[in-house]
């Protein structure tokens, strides 16, 4: 079995997501995006180390902001996604319905992708003025959010100010999920310090539950954050990682982003595979071992 013959109630770039009554089934596929593109190549074992990554945060840090996560085992989840348990063994976790807060909350903690850009160009990022004389990789004196619009699919995100999305989403959630994405990826960025892996940036998503802001969707995973190696780490030069900018460096010098997305090569669908498994295994002290039974 690899998939669920059942149509998805809502599907977003990466993730599947059925209706499980009061609850919902989100299934991270092993599709992957890139300038929110959906590519035509699958990474293996990429939607059950992205799943399980964000299980691992959201236990990590259950003391610092609700999440939605009630299991990912798939013996509890509901009867009738028993014939599919293979194909959910670690890919899939039974959440609680929330009210998503329609912002993509950033956080930044280094100088590179686009923010280098409009700093180099303006000294700021996303608005936010910056101290001269800062290059590629550079540290930021402190983290910044820089929110935006949550798109629909096929639509591009696009950066606001927080002024913006205080006008979006209101004064009081606005500053929840600012101070929460700020606390929650420092937090972060300090334990991964530890295990050799630098988060330069990453994105949080929030809805409410029973009134609460709580965190949603996915967690820290190479998806939704860039991870560097500390142990290789430069200031001023573009870092390697272990998330999907091995993909965006490929498609850069490879495609002029209009057409279709062209298939990746080998080596990078292999590459990618395995820098999501070591990002795993640092991060968890643990080793990776798929949890299907038919591997």
């Amino acid at each position: 079995m690899t998939s669920i013959e059942r149509r998805p109630d809502s599907q977003g770039k990466v993730r599947d997501i059925y209706d499980a009554g009061d609850n919902l089934l989100m299934v991270a596929s092993d599709r992957i995006s890139a300038f929110d593109y959906i590519l035509p190549d699958e990474i293996p074992f990429k939607g059950e180390v992205l799943n399980r990554i964000s299980a691992f945060w959201f236990d990590k840090f259950a003391d610092i902001v609700p999440n939605h996560l009630v299991s990912i085992d798939v013996n509890e989840f509901p009867a009738e996604f028993a014939e599919y348990r293979d194909y959910l063994a670690g890919r899939a976790m039974l959440v609680k319905k929330a009210e998503p807060i329609k912002i993509e909350c950033i956080v930044r903690g280094y100088l590179t992708g686009s923010g280098k850009k409009t700093y180099d160009a303006d000294g700021t990022v996303c608005g936010i003025k910056l101290p001269a004389g800062l290059t590629e990789a550079s540290k930021l004196p402190e983290p910044l959010f820089t929110p935006s619009t949550k798109a629909d699919l096929g639509d591009h995100d696009e950066n606001i100010s927080y002024e913006r999305c205080v006008e979006i989403v209101g004064a009081d959630i606005a500053s929840q999920i600012r101070d929460l994405s700020i606390k929650i990826y420092s937090a972060a960025a300090e334990y991964a310090a530890t295990r050799g892996i630098i988060i330069a940036d990453t994105k949080f998503e929030f809805g409410v539950i029973d009134g609460k802001v709580t965190l949603i969707d996915e967690c820290l995973t190479p998806d939704s954050s860039r991870f560097w190696p500390a142990d290789t780490y430069e200031e001023g030069k573009v870092q390697d990682s272990y998330d999907k900018q091995f993909v965006r460096n490929w498609l850069l010098a490879n495609w002029d982003m209009t057409g279709d997305a062209p298939h990746l090569p080998a080596e990078v669908v292999e590459g990618t595979s395995a820098r999501y498994i070591e990002a795993y295994e640092m991060l968890t002290g643990t080793k990776f071992e798929s949890m299907k039974e038919n591997k």
